[in-house]
């Protein structure tokens, strides 16, 4: 059985100069150009609240030591590691490099950052469920 024939299987409407068919090759084209710039909008959060971290730093070292209940780790190391996936996890995913590494150090980033903040509420519970579940799967 042919390439060809088998299209014709899997798509009836199978047809080379069909503006249905050619418009798939385009959108097929274009996956890796959509899925850069889904990955720079999850980096650009990321990448923000790191650099607000790094900016005032004494104000996360108290966040870190005060309201924040990391679990093990003390205070000031908990902040340096959160600051440093948030500044380092974006620059992967937007490289491309271990992306898929990447994307996973971030959403279990997000699952501490939700257990460590009790007093995060509803709203900011589906804020980061959004940010945590949805959008690394990209």
């Amino acid at each position: 059985m042919s390439t060809q024939s088998i299209c014709k299987f899997i798509w009836p409407f199978y047809q080379a100069n069909d503006r249905g068919y050619r418009f798939a090759i385009l959108l097929d084209k274009l996956a890796p150009l959509g899925n850069l710039i889904l990955r720079c909008w999850v980096a650009y959060a990321f990448w923000v609240s790191g650099l607000l971290k790094l900016q005032n730093w004494d104000s996360t070292l108290y966040l870190f030591e005060n309201e924040y209940a990391v679990p093990v780790l003390p205070a000031e190391f908990a902040a340096m590691l959160g600051t440093a996936v948030e500044l380092a996890g974006p620059l992967l995913l937007v490289t491309g490099l271990l992306e898929r590494g990447a994307a996973a150090l971030l959403f279990l980033f997000n699952i501490v950052a939700v257990m460590s903040y009790p007093d995060l509420g509803a709203a900011g519970i589906e804020q980061h469920k959004e940010w945590g579940v949805n959008r690394p799967g990209f």
